[in-house]
């Protein structure tokens, strides 16, 4: 059984093995052995649970198995394209094809009220005309307006970040596939604060 180690970070690796991705949350040993057991149990069984969630009405990583004693999620390897890297490779208007798609999928998870809480194109996944949201590491239930409204301004950093030459674009179209989304307008007044108080801090 051949596993390939595809990532390595300070919470966790990532292990492609036939077909499967497996996550697997590192010890930490600045930590207590007992306190550091329960946090990464915890931690690994919310992501669990929230992605079991999430793929009932989002394009993402159907989940195997939660191992709480390796500490590891067992789920479906997504071979695609990684948007981070090759969004700007595609036409201007297939981009914001891709766009509205990703502002569609971000709306079914927030009628959730599940937040993503890193949403990024590093953690987005392009396979045969679906988007599919991956990484949910940071995630979180019960979400309010305000988190909703903090999703969507890192999606737009983003975009400001690594596809800048047409990020504004881009940024419209994810929006409007946004308002699919019943609370969207609610959404994006808290936005606009989101962006006031982010604009004060830097001044």
């Amino acid at each position: 059984m051949k596993s390939n180690i595809i990532q390595s970070g300070a919470e966790a690796i990532l292990i492609e093995r036939d077909g499967q991705l497996i996550k697997r949350r590192i010890k930490k040993g600045y930590r207590i052995k007992e306190i550091d057991d329960k946090l990464r149990k915890l931690r690994t069984r919310k992501e669990g649970k929230i992605l079991e969630r999430a793929g009932k009405v989002i394009s993402c990583p159907k989940v195997i198995k939660i191992d709480d004693k390796d500490m590891e999620i067992v789920m479906e390897f997504i071979d695609g394209k990684k948007l981070s890297r090759e969004l700007n490779n595609f036409e201007l208007k297939e981009q914001k094809e891709i766009c509205k798609k990703i502002g569609q999928e971000v709306a079914k998870l927030h009628e959730l009220d599940i937040i993503h809480g890193d949403l990024t194109t590093s953690n987005m996944i392009l396979r045969e005309g679906k988007v599919y949201l991956i990484d949910f590491g940071l995630g979180f239930e019960n979400g309010k307006i305000e988190d909703k409204a903090v999703d969507l301004h890192l999606i737009k950093q983003a975009l400001e970040a690594k596809h800048f030459e047409h990020h504004k674009e881009l940024y419209k179209k994810i929006l409007e596939g946004y308002e699919e989304y019943k609370d969207s307008k609610k959404v994006l007044v808290q936005l606009e604060k989101v962006e006031l108080r982010g604009r004060y801090k830097n001044h």
